[in-house]
């Protein structure tokens, strides 16, 4: 019995670690705070990319120390396809906005 609750305390904790590494709350602020373009906003497509940039640098990083995760790496071709989607829409409809984003997270286009 003590060995199977060890067992799934261990796997939480490796759980919540890489969640961590993944996005801590803090930089998630700091990186609202950067992109906002006015107060309060959460949800502009610039907070959406970074955040979500932050977020491929993450798994990207768990990726180099587990090649063989094909799940996380499913999940991060999810995120890369939604920036990309983003972007476009953000190219489409204001492209001073997509080339001050793309310039400041040092993206390729």
């Amino acid at each position: 019995m003590t060995k199977n609750i060890k067992l799934i305390y261990n796997r939480l904790l490796t759980t919540t670690k890489l969640i961590e590494n993944i996005m801590p709350q803090t930089s998630k602020k700091q990186i609202i705070d950067k992109f906002k373009t006015h107060d309060g906003d959460t949800g502009s497509p610039e907070v959406q990319v970074a955040l979500i940039t932050q977020r491929i640098d993450g798994v990207k990083d768990h990726l180099k120390e587990h090649d063989h995760d094909n799940h996380s790496r499913r999940g991060l071709l999810s995120l890369i396809n939604k920036r990309r989607r983003l972007l476009h829409y953000l190219m489409r409809k204001a492209p001073e906005r997509y080339k001050d984003i793309i310039g400041k997270l040092n993206l390729s286009k």
